[in-house]
């Protein structure tokens, strides 16, 4: 389990994250979401332990992510939006790094490889953007790590790929990791991610399963306007709104209308699940 406590963090005198606190429970795949600059990096990276908090806490599993103590290193993984071109052919990069990680499967990787439809045998640095990306998709897998941080994974992949890397990461992920992704393209994870996450600026706006959003907001897909709708969007044949959810009716979550009606109605969604 992931406990954070009145986290802050700045870059000189710019604060980024400001008293963030939230936990972030086994078995589940985070969404986090938040525009530009809210620091949704900035946070993976501090999960990872790459920067240190200006103050407050971060605990994973009991341990200090910025002490860097093998034992957490050996059960996490930061996949970042932007990976190295490495001179090692994709399966000897697999084996050489691979042993830092105890739960690391070479078959693993492999099957990975061969379902994102990229070549093993190819060096890394002479394969796309694209293949490169799945290249290592496919190796923080196949590590198995039970916190697994990954920004903006489906950035570079094509439409097809992005199934592919949908159905690997809910079959390679154990039962008990946490997943936490960071992502602007929410329709590629939406059937995926659950809880979400949404950062603003120096605040944490909802960290809420689909569940617990689906029994306080309502997601209507009809033609007639609703004066209380915290958001609206035109459809072709109607609209979706969402509303305050006052008489528990079920309905399916879209989480781009999700995300709009946080960010229009900040104080409002955040009273409705503090309720």
């Amino acid at each position: 389990m992931i406990q954070i406590d009145n986290l802050a963090f700045s870059y000189g005198a710019a604060p980024v994250l400001k008293n963030i606190t939230m936990k972030l429970e086994e078995g589940r795949i985070y969404g986090l979401l938040g525009e530009n600059g809210v620091g949704k990096t900035t946070l993976l990276t501090l999960l990872a332990g790459l920067k240190r908090p200006n103050s407050g806490i971060i605990q994973v599993d009991g341990q200090t992510p910025f002490r860097r103590e093998p034992s957490l290193l050996s059960l996490q993984y930061y996949l970042p939006d932007e990976v190295a071109p490495v001179p090692m052919k994709a399966e000897a990069f697999a084996r050489a790094t691979g042993v830092f990680w105890p739960r690391f499967s070479m078959d693993d990787f492999l099957s990975l490889m061969k379902e994102l439809e990229t070549d093993s045998t190819k060096r890394m640095d002479a394969m796309s953007a694209g293949q490169l990306k799945k290249t290592y998709i496919s190796f923080a897998l196949a590590c198995h790590p039970k916190y697994l941080y990954l920004d903006e994974p489906t950035n570079g992949l094509d439409i097809p790929s992005k199934s592919q890397f949908r159905a690997a990461l809910m079959r390679y992920t154990s039962e008990d990791a946490v997943v936490v992704v960071s992502t602007h393209q929410v329709r590629d994870l939406e059937n995926v991610i659950d809880p979400i996450v949404i950062l603003d600026k120096q605040d944490v706006l909802l960290n809420a399963s689909l569940e617990e959003v689906s029994s306080k907001l309502f997601f209507d897909y009809g033609q007639e306007l609703h004066p209380d709708a915290l958001y609206c969007e035109q459809l072709p044949g109607g609209f979706i709104q969402v509303c305050p959810n006052t008489t528990g009716a079920d309905s399916k979550v879209n989480i781009e209308a999700l995300f709009n009606a946080v960010h229009r109605n900040k104080e409002i969604v955040k009273s409705l699940f503090k309720a």
